[in-house]
């Protein structure tokens, strides 16, 4: 579990990085930087909501703080 959410988060950030490059590359004049963000957004959720499985069907447990 812990490797598919550090590849959630490595493809999120790349994402984010590409909207960045994308709006600056092309300054607003197509639409790859939304295309881009919007790609981010439904990572997260992907990964909110696959967290939210993982800790219902018992893979992962809070462990709170120490």
């Amino acid at each position: 579990m812990k490797i598919l959410v550090a590849i959630a988060f490595i493809l999120i950030l790349g994402s984010l990085g590409s909207a960045l490059f994308f709006l600056m590359r092309d300054k607003g004049k197509s639409n790859r930087t939304v295309h881009a963000l919007a790609l981010r957004v439904g990572l997260s959720i992907t990964l909110f909501l696959m967290l939210l499985g993982a800790y219902k069907m018992g893979w992962i447990a809070p462990t709170g703080l120490h």
